[in-house]
C-alpha cells in the first residue's frame, strides 16, 4: 500500500493563498493519475482538481482560475496552489493517487485542514 504524505494546509483570510502538497512515500509503477478532493463540513468528498499521467488536468467549476495543479512525474509529487481562497473552501484535502497498470489500485491520504476566514 503506497502512502500519501500532505502538507501545507492551515488558516487563512479570505482571498489569501495557500499551496497544498503530497508525496508518495515510495515510487509508484504506473501512475494514471493524482489529484486533491475537498470534504467540506457535513458534506460528500468531491474532486477539486486531477492531474493525469499525460499532463492533462480537470478542475472543479468552483476553482477554476484559482487553483492550479501540478505534479512532478519522477518524484510522484502532487501540488495544488491555491489563490483567492473563499470561505466555502473551507474543509478537509485529501491527496488522491491511482495507479498500475490497468489504474486499478487507489491510495488516499490522511487528509490536511484548510481554513478560510471571512
Amino acid at each position: 500500500q503506497v502512502q500519501l504524505v500532505e502538507s501545507g494546509g492551515g488558516l487563512v483570510q479570505a482571498g489569501g493563498s495557500l499551496r497544498l502538497s503530497c508525496a508518495a512515500s515510495r515510487n509508484i509503477f504506473a501512475i494514471n493519475a493524482m489529484g486533491w478532493y475537498h470534504q467540506a463540513p457535513g458534506k460528500q468528498r468531491e474532486l477539486v482538481a486531477l492531474i493525469r499521467h499525460d499532463g492533462t488536468t480537470n478542475y472543479a467549476d468552483s476553482v477554476k482560475g484559482r487553483f492550479t495543479i501540478s505534479r512532478d512525474n519522477a518524484q510522484n509529487t502532487v501540488n495544488l496552489q491555491m489563490n483567492g481562497l473563499k470561505p466555502e473552501d473551507t474543509g478537509v484535502y485529501y491527496c488522491y493517487t491511482k495507479y498500475g497498470m490497468i489504474g486499478e489500485y487507489e491510495s488516499w491520504g490522511q487528509g490536511t485542514q484548510v481554513t478560510v476566514s471571512s
